[in-house]
């Protein structure tokens, strides 16, 4: 995966429907993933493999309730649109903690 940067969030989008689904699924409120785009030790990528009608990204990072989330987003002009957020799997934890 290729590593991006985030520059300063200045904005943040929502979809009701896919902000609703996190929340259902997995207990992630829009707090907790707008907290996470703030993790100084984030990590984002390109999902180049979702990436078919808009250019998608994988966020890495730590919440405020140290929770370690994965956030599907993509961006819009100078906003950020979360399309899903989920806990990391174990597997995943070392990607975030090598920026930690």
């Amino acid at each position: 995966m290729e590593e991006i940067i985030i520059n300063d969030v200045l904005t943040f989008e929502w979809d009701e429907w896919n902000s609703t689904k996190s929340w259902i699924k997995h207990r992630v409120s829009r707090k907790e993933q707008e907290q996470a785009f703030f993790d100084k030790n984030k990590r984002a990528f390109r999902d180049t493999k979702h990436s078919q009608v808009e250019e998608r990204f994988l966020l890495f990072a730590k919440t405020g309730k140290k929770r370690l989330l994965i956030i599907a987003f993509t961006k819009r002009e100078d906003k950020i649109r979360c399309i899903s957020a989920r806990p990391m799997n174990r597997k995943e934890v070392p990607i975030y903690e090598e920026a930690a």
